[in-house]
């Protein structure tokens, strides 16, 4: 029995499946671990690849190095039975902390259907097959978090995270309301150290600089002229959809099978208004917000902008300024959405938007480590 706490809490009573026709996961370049290095160097060394970058591994090759796996064919993988781990761990996510957590990537389509298999019977087997890797990442990361606590307590910025997130549980709410975020957003920039209780909306909301901020936060993202760098959207009908910024125009194109990129549509920026969500969007909404605030990834992506700062903000600033900017970011993408495709502000426009970000939220920088 492994010596380490598994959380599955995100997980639990949910359903995943893995469409045929998605591809999605195949887009992510997957890390050919020591001993699955044999196989490919013996039946395809031709499309095995070391990764650039400060920490160069081995990988398997994409298509015109920018498209799907190579060895994606029809939608399908031909060395299914051989695949890497990273990719029978998609579309969940093993995060290291000082514990284990397993967390489910949202911009996977088959996390949302409600059929196909039990998702803690399958995480729990991919924590069986990686128990190694955990316990010498576990080794690593509570080192990490224990040296990350001292750094704020030292610095008097430390507050109880279990506390951080029951506040937000309780004003969630707040999270979800335009008036609100752009309180709170002003609140974690000036308060020494901010409270939600007794915050009170903005009376008089400032919809431009609103919309300024939450495009600044998603163009920033799209800013790349590097397919690989740019997030992914997976429509309803399996297009792999991305959006590139420069110069305050955003092309969307879409990459086919064979990792040529299409052009459909241009949009300047700043004509793309921010939109609200209905009340069944708001709903959405909310629990995905009420999911990011479980998150362990999300409070250690949290404590690394604390790290980079040089811990000036306290905790409670950090963590709810950070729910809030994550909040803007998603409403602006879901308003470009609406831009180019229609998917509206329902209960499906919010869904579709997540779809589009919640890669990119898993990908933000950590303190801890997937493993």
């Amino acid at each position: 029995m492994a010596d380490y706490e598994v959380d599955y809490s995100e997980i639990a009573g949910k359903l995943v499946s893995c469409p045929e026709q998605c591809g999605m996961c195949c887009l992510c370049q997957p890390e050919v671990l020591p001993e699955e290095r044999k196989f490919f160097k013996d039946n395809y060394p031709q499309f095995l690849v070391r990764t650039k970058g400060p920490q160069p591994y081995s990988a398997l090759a994409l298509k015109k190095g920018r498209g799907s796996c190579v060895f994606l064919n029809g939608r399908r993988c031909k060395v299914y039975d051989h695949r890497t781990a990273y990719c029978r761990q998609f579309p969940y996510h093993l995060y290291a902390s000082d514990k284990l957590k397993v967390e489910l990537d949202l911009s996977c389509r088959g996390a949302w259907g409600n059929t196909g298999n039990d998702a803690v019977i399958e995480a729990k087997d991919l924590v069986k097959r990686a128990d190694q890797r955990i316990i010498e990442a576990l080794a690593e990361s509570k080192e990490v978090y224990r040296e990350f606590y001292a750094n704020c307590k030292e610095a008097g910025v430390y507050q109880d995270p279990s506390m951080l997130r029951m506040t937000v549980a309780e004003n969630v709410s707040m999270f979800t309301d335009l008036a609100y975020l752009s309180r709170i957003m002003d609140m974690a920039q000036i308060e020494p150290v901010m409270a939600l209780s007794g915050t009170r909306p903005e009376t008089q909301l400032d919809m431009e600089s609103l919309e300024e901020a939450g495009r600044d936060l998603a163009m920033e993202s799209m800013s790349s002229s590097d397919p690989l760098s740019v997030p992914v959207y997976c429509d309803k009908d399996w297009n792999w959809n991305m959006f590139m910024a420069d110069g305050g125009k955003i092309e969307w194109m879409v990459m086919d099978d064979e990792g040529e990129l299409h052009h459909k549509a241009f949009a300047d920026a700043e004509r793309i208004k921010l939109k609200v969500p209905e009340d069944d969007g708001i709903k959405v909404l909310t629990d995905y917000i009420n999911i990011l605030n479980q998150r362990d990834s999300f409070m250690g992506s949290v404590f690394s902008l604390m790290d980079q700062n040089g811990y000036e903000d306290d905790m409670t600033n950090a963590y709810f300024g950070c729910m809030a900017v994550t909040v803007m970011d998603l409403l602006w993408r879901m308003s470009m959405l609406d831009h180019f495709m229609g998917i509206g502000t329902g209960a499906e426009g919010v869904r579709e938007a997540i779809i589009f970000y919640d890669m990119d939220r898993l990908d933000a920088p950590t303190i801890g480590a997937f493993v």
